[in-house]
């Protein structure tokens, strides 16, 4: 396959993320070409003539990044500030990649098994011949999905200047912490300054001891509350990953302040705004739902998080709420993805956002800690 994506600097392209791949349309060979706008994949499946013409248009656009893997390479291609293309060959040494014909496939994992990276044995997820454990297969796909949510934003193409400023508020285990380290340096060939922030200072001097006997003098690790850490400089990206209650808002307001330009958040569990629920009279329409406690529960969850998606659009940035991993895996399956603009507020939006407050007569601990910054909009 071919993936083409992100935009040179001071350019643009059509499309986020173009995949190119061949398949069998009717027992004859096709090259599928998926376009992905930030929004929605399309597909076409063209002949060897068309495909060609379709290739010739892609490689004269200026993608920043483009990757072709063959059954036996890997070939990567990014350009430096001035234009330059920068090419990378990686040969397999072991038995070629099967070729997947297949016209309807799932989606392709960023970490493949056939190419098994070291952080993964690190931290326990990969034995040392390269197998995902048997116990780990859940925890294999969660980082999987995780970098498809970052990648399909495209905006870490659009960041710089180098390095990378990124940190992970209320790492915790740091999985994802590592993941995140590798996908941008590994496979998105950033320079990057990340840090994971944790109030466990035993768990932060542990991960510290893990990116040391990776090699990676990029990633640091910082016991410290969310509220109480100060960066040398304002992060780039803000990764806040299953940060319990109102460790979600503090993360939220520190990348707001920050001006952070992607934001990742998978709130854990709603206890502010339940409380505030319990405590103010239901709206009748409402009673029949808020008569059962588990449904109550839900409500609160999904008004939490939509506050919260709410005023992150109300503080300039696109936000979306979306499902991180299939609810099989984890009940904590939800993601809000926040990529900044700098587009104000219109009227309208502020009025949905009073309307939704009045409403249930709550105000989300998030804009408590904005204070000033919400002001006109709350």
């Amino acid at each position: 396959e071919a993936v083409f994506q992100g935009a040179r600097r001071g350019a643009s392209v059509p499309w986020v993320r173009v995949t190119v791949r061949p398949v069998l349309v009717k027992n004859e060979r096709r090259l599928q070409f998926t376009t992905f706008d930030g929004q929605q994949e399309r597909s076409h499946n063209h002949t060897p003539d068309a495909a060609r013409a379709q290739l010739a248009e892609l490689l004269a656009l200026p993608f920043n990044s483009l990757q072709a893997r063959t059954t036996a390479e890997t070939i990567r291609v990014q350009f430096s500030k001035k234009g330059r293309a920068i090419v990378h060959r990686e040969r397999r040494d072991s038995q070629p990649i099967p070729l997947d014909l297949a016209h309807d496939r799932a989606k392709p994992f960023i970490l493949r098994e056939e190419e098994p990276a070291p952080f993964l044995t690190a931290i326990g997820v990969m034995t040392a011949d390269g197998r995902v454990r048997a116990d780990q297969q859940r925890k294999y796909r969660q980082i999987n999905e995780f970098l498809r949510l970052i990648e399909e934003t495209g905006e870490i193409d659009r960041l710089g200047p180098e390095p990378l400023r990124v940190v992970d508020l209320g790492c915790g285990s740091a999985a994802l912490t590592f993941a995140t380290y590798h996908y941008l340096t590994a496979v998105k060939g950033r320079a990057v300054q990340m840090t994971g922030v944790d109030t466990k200072a035993h768990l932060m001097a542990r991960h510290a001891a893990t990116a040391a006997q990776l090699g990676w003098d990029g990633l640091r690790f910082e016991a410290a509350r969310i509220l109480d850490y100060r960066p040398d400089t304002p992060a780039d990206v803000v990764l806040a990953l299953h940060a319990c209650d109102t460790a979600t808002d503090e993360a939220l307001a520190r990348a707001i302040g920050w001006g952070s330009r992607l934001i990742l958040s998978a709130p854990c569990c709603h206890h502010h705004l339940q409380a505030q629920l319990s405590a103010v009279a239901t709206p009748e329409a409402f009673r029949p739902v808020t008569r059962h406690g588990i449904l109550r529960e839900r409500l609160g969850d999904a008004l939490t998080d939509a506050l919260r998606a709410h005023i992150l659009r109300l503080m300039g940035y696109r936000a979306d709420v979306l499902e991180f991993v299939p609810i099989e895996h984890t009940p904590k399956n939800l993601m809000i993805r926040a990529v900044y603009t700098g587009a104000p507020p219109t009227p309208a939006l502020i009025a949905e956002y009073r309307a939704l407050k009045e409403y249930w007569g709550v105000t989300p601990f998030l804009e408590t800690l904005l204070g000033e910054r919400m002001k006109n909009e709350g």
